[in-house]
This record gives C-alpha cells, sequence and structure tokens, in this order.
C-alpha cells in the first residue's frame, strides 16, 4: 500500500528538522513560520506543519542556503509528539544567531 493509497499526501504531515546551532525566532521567517525551539545539545529543531514533498524540499533548501549542518530530518505524528524531544512544546529565549 502507498502513502496514497493509504490517505496520506505526498510528504503531507508534521516535519522535525535538527540542524546545528542556536536561531533565533527571527529565523523562523526564512522557513514558512515553522517554530524554532533549542535542545541542551546546541542544535535548534525547526518543527510544524509542512504541506507536501515540495515544500520539504524547500525547506531543505534554506537549510543549506543558510549554511546549516542537517543533523535530521524526523516525519511526526500530529498527535503524538516524540517523547525524548526534552523542548516539544517549550520556547526558549535565543542565546545564538539572532
Amino acid at each position: 500500500m502507498t502513502d496514497t493509497s493509504a490517505g496520506h499526501g505526498h510528504g503531507a504531515g508534521r516535519y522535525e528538522i535538527r540542524v546545528k546551532g542556536r536561531l533565533g525566532p527571527r529565523w523562523a521567517t526564512r522557513f514558512d513560520g515553522l517554530t524554532l525551539t533549542h535542545d541542551g545539545d546546541g542544535s535548534t529543531v525547526i518543527h510544524g506543519p509542512v504541506a507536501d514533498q515540495a515544500a520539504l524540499h524547500g525547506l531543505l533548501a534554506s537549510v543549506r542556503d543558510l549554511g546549516l549542518p542537517l543533523l535530521s530530518v524526523t516525519q511526526v505524528e500530529p498527535d503524538h509528539p516524540r517523547p525524548d524531544h526534552p523542548t516539544h512544546g517549550k520556547e526558549r529565549s535565543p542565546d545564538g544567531l539572532d
């Protein structure tokens, strides 16, 4: 069964894109208004809904164009936040690339 036949769009869903370094809130506009949170390891997680694969590739192109080291890309269930994500739902004050 393919994603389309299972009722899932081509890449539509919620994603977490983890990059090395700490991005301040002003960078959210570069990522279509997705939420930025910081982890204790010095990485930033860019997360939120992504319309489709084209939008996901556009976000990844922005990461590349900014020269940010990409650590991971994870599709997450909208009603099931990752339990291992210590900052899920918590905004922290910027202390980096503001």
